[in-house]
């Protein structure tokens, strides 16, 4: 019985901002891992747990160690809260952090005292080989993709090779609650990785610098023995692909497809892609992603200027590309979430007219296309960072200084004041127009059409000339509630308001 208690292993996923999208498949993964090779995971998932303060205060009792997996952003503050309350109820218990945000800045992660671990990248052997060396009193040198502390200072052993996926022991999906998210998110819905990883080299995407630009797929039978079983097991709706460009094997893409069209199990299910690789599916092809019940694909646009999409260093994305996804994605009837970047460096005012007008001829051709604006925001460490720091950003130096750094806020010496207050009103405008005309092409009255119709011209005005001052058309929105701002690029669902507070 003590042996067992002292193999007890608590992760923890602190809170984020947002809708919750589902069970973290970040923490099932290592859990899957850990069980195999003989501990008991206990997983706290901040999102679903409100009072996880006292859950981790009571779980951590004959814990092996206290892990965490955050991401860059707000959570990193419930992260350091959490460690420092296990820090003084049990001061020896080793607290180990890893996840995206750990492995892509291992030593100031390391710097702080409360983290005595980082483990990098791929977890799942790592963990299971660090808490092997802790149970036999063992150190940690040479254990592959972790760092640790000795004496204060920071040991870096050599970073562990990606595993295949299908190597790995399968996410302990069986440790869900559905019946727990479905009463927060009110949908039965399940985050689900095929693959990691994009060969593209985007300068402003973690994704490159955590992955290596390596591909790294599950076994296409895997995918669809284990989404059929988990979908009939737990009565699941809906599936979210979290890969990282899900068509960059459209061969592979489409055989999960018809697999899940065999198995004869109904649900809907989406992912994210880039517009260049659904241009090369036939429409039959995509089709089949509709028929097998994909009903939204997110895809990173980000801009629609030429010039801007040199400098973000994807030569891949073309302006045809995104009026011919959404014909295609219509022609099946995907809705599509569109992801747009502002602010980025080397953008100027006539960059972003360029988007927006790019953008309203998409929105007025495509009514299954909707958006997702955001301001560029500046992760540790993508490619661009020394551009960044030329430029007048300060790069945090600090754990608690990353906590800063989301989607909505604005911290770019460049983008500010008057053009920042510009840049809001204009995707505001651009927002509302797109979805008065949403509104208009669902009315079956031809003068509730004529009306709105004719709403449209002073917001055309405005963006076509870009003047916004006084936007009483956004205040009467924003009263009435119209306006959406973000979505989510996995559901398209409403994310937040942010960059709708015309200043």
């Amino acid at each position: 019985m003590l042996r067992a208690r002292s193999r007890k292993v608590v992760l923890f996923l602190p809170p984020y901002s947002g809708v919750v999208l589902g069970p973290p498949l970040s923490l099932l993964s290592l859990a899957g891992s850990l069980r195999e090779a003989g501990y008991a995971p206990c997983l706290i998932d901040g999102a679903l747990d409100r009072n996880f303060p006292e859950t981790v205060a009571r779980e951590i009792s004959g814990a092996l160690c206290f892990g965490v997996s955050l991401l860059t952003g707000p959570m990193i503050r419930d992260a350091m809260d959490m460690s420092r309350l296990v820090r003084r109820l049990r001061p020896e218990l080793p607290i180990i952090f890893g996840g995206w945000h750990p492995s892509l800045v291992s030593g100031q992660t390391l710097s702080e005292d409360f983290v005595d671990i980082v483990v990098r990248h791929q977890g799942e052997k790592t963990l299971v080989e660090i808490l092997q060396r802790l149970e036999s009193g063992n150190t940690l040198d040479l254990v592959q993709g972790c760092w640790f502390k000795r004496d204060g200072r920071i040991i870096q052993n050599p970073d562990r090779p990606a595993a295949p996926l299908s190597s790995l022991p399968a996410p302990a999906y069986d440790l869900i609650d559905f019946d727990a998210y479905e009463r927060v998110s009110g949908e039965r819905k399940l985050p689900y990785a095929t693959s990691t990883g994009c060969p593209y080299a985007c300068n402003y995407c973690t994704d490159m610098v955590f992955y290596n630009r390596r591909f790294n797929p599950y076994d296409t039978g895997q995918v669809v023995e284990e989404l059929a079983t988990l979908v009939r097991e737990h009565n699941l709706t809906d599936v979210a692909l979290l890969d990282s460009n899900f068509l960059v094997d459209a061969r592979r893409a489409l055989a999960i497809a018809k697999g899940i069209l065999n198995s004869g199990v109904r649900f809907h299910w989406s992912f994210q892609a880039s517009t260049d690789l659904l241009c090369r599916m036939a429409d039959e092809d995509v089709q089949t992603l509709a028929d097998s019940g994909v009903n939204h694909i997110g895809f990173g646009t980000e801009s629609a200027s030429p010039e801007v999409l040199r400098h973000m260093n994807k030569a891949h994305q073309h302006i045809p590309d995104m009026f011919e996804a959404a014909r295609k994605c219509r022609r099946a009837k995907i809705r599509v979430t569109y992801n747009l970047i502002f602010g980025y460096p080397g953008e100027e005012d006539r960059h972003r007219r360029e988007t927006l007008k790019v953008m309203g001829e998409i929105a007025e051709r495509f009514d299954n296309v909707s958006f997702s604006p955001n301001v560029f925001t500046p992760y540790p460490g993508i490619p661009i960072w020394p551009q960044l720091r030329a430029m007048g950003l300060p790069e945090p130096q600090s754990l608690l200084e990353w906590a800063d750094i989301d989607l909505g806020t604005n911290k770019l010496p460049w983008l500010q004041d008057k053009s920042f207050a510009s840049l809001q009103r204009g995707i505001s405008y651009f927002l509302l127009d797109n979805q008065i005309n949403k509104t208009r092409r669902r009315s079956r009255s031809g003068a509730v059409q004529s009306i709105l119709q004719a709403a449209r011209k002073p917001l055309h005005w405005r963006i076509r000339n870009y003047s916004f001052a006084w936007p009483l058309e956004l205040w009467l929105s924003m009263a009435k509630q119209w306006l959406v701002v973000r979505r989510s690029l996995l559901t398209g669902q409403s994310l937040s308001h942010e960059l709708a507070k015309a200043r």
